[in-house]
């Protein structure tokens, strides 16, 4: 699926980005919210105001996990398994959020990183993010 050029570039972004990891993933969560208001539904118990502690915390564990991910892109379903389960199981998160939020998180990275944000980087970023959202989806079959 992935080139290994396109790996380490996705690593290397992600690397990048775990420093801003709560502005982020915020962002991409927000931007999910507004979009896709249905998707609102599973944070009803907390404040999911812009700037809100848990928004930026939640914001800042997802980035962290996809980071976690991208370190090794073949062990994506082994990294990703105690995820899976989490939010199969106990959450019981509608799979289709996972695709919802690959998208904002690629409007984002893109808003975020400018010009580095290149065709190839954003291709390479797509096919990663689908994957992703993919394999937590598994466990929903």
């Amino acid at each position: 699926m992935l080139k290994k050029k396109e790996k380490a570039l996705i690593k290397q972004t992600w690397d990048k980005l775990t420093p801003v990891a709560e502005d982020i993933g915020a962002d991409a969560l927000l931007r999910m919210f507004a979009a896709y208001p249905g998707s609102k539904t599973y944070f009803s118990h907390v404040d999911i105001s812009p700037g809100s502690p848990h928004l930026l915390s939640h914001g800042k564990k997802i980035v962290l996990a996809i980071a976690e991910a991208a370190k090794d892109i073949s062990q994506l379903t082994v990294t990703l398994a105690p995820l899976q389960t989490f939010h199969a199981y106990q959450l019981r998160i509608d799979p289709t959020n996972f695709k919802l939020f690959s998208h904002c998180m690629l409007v984002t990275l893109a808003c975020h990183m400018g010009e580095d944000f290149t065709p190839t980087a954003h291709a390479a970023m797509d096919k990663f993010l689908s994957a992703f959202a993919a394999v937590l989806a598994e466990k929903y079959r």
